[in-house]
């Protein structure tokens, strides 16, 4: 029976860096980000949704989407952010409903679910275990800055688009103390695959 984990965190929390230590390990990753991409290409039906929806504004010379201005957009406007969540969620849903389903059926003892808003948007309850990588706000802020390039201001608007980390510790199984050095994380992400007795042998 293969253990389908939930895997999150905030923006800038390092999620990343635990899911690549996963993969490391030969666990199927099935990433949220990498699907909502690939079903926003151009010529794909979600991309040709949210054209319509937002305007040739949103595009690039070549027609792919500016993510920079599509994101300017959506972070200030709640209703707009809705918008295209309606169009993107439920194709990225069926991208990754198929990768699970090919992981289960090869036999994998477990497969994680690589989801940044898998509490906002209750798929906590299609999986059978969470793990929540942590990071202290300002922590969290400082990186956002430091590998986006924001000010101060764009990064606390993009930080309180989504629930706020201290909300998803009171929903996490387990959660990842990030704040310390990568080592410590990766250490803390061992135990827990230990912990469940799917450790790859």
């Amino acid at each position: 029976m293969t253990i389908i984990v939930g895997l999150t965190g905030g923006i800038a929390s390092g999620k990343s860096t635990i899911s690549s230590y996963f993969q490391s390990l030969n666990i199927p990753i099935i990433d949220a980000d990498i699907e909502s991409r690939l079903a926003v290409e151009k010529g794909e039906p979600a991309y040709v949704e949210i054209v319509s929806h937002f305007g040739k504004e949103i595009l690039h010379q070549d027609g792919t989407l500016n993510r920079q201005k599509l994101g300017e957009i959506i972070f200030s406007n709640e209703e707009e952010r809705n918008v295209l969540n309606g169009i993107v969620h439920p194709d990225v849903r069926r991208r990754m409903d198929v990768k699970q389903r090919q992981a289960v059926e090869s036999g994998e003892k477990i497969a994680i679910l690589d989801i940044p808003l898998l509490f906002e948007n209750k798929l906590n309850q299609t999986v059978d275990r969470t793990i929540l990588v942590y990071v202290d706000q300002n922590v969290q802020i400082n990186r956002l800055m430091k590998r986006n390039d924001l000010s101060y201001e764009q990064a606390v608007k993009r930080i309180n688009a989504q629930m706020p980390l201290r909300e998803k510790l009171l929903l996490a199984d387990e959660v990842i103390n990030n704040n310390g050095s990568m080592e410590d994380s990766i250490n803390q992400a061992k135990r827990i695959l230990e912990k469940w007795q799917v450790f790859p042998t």
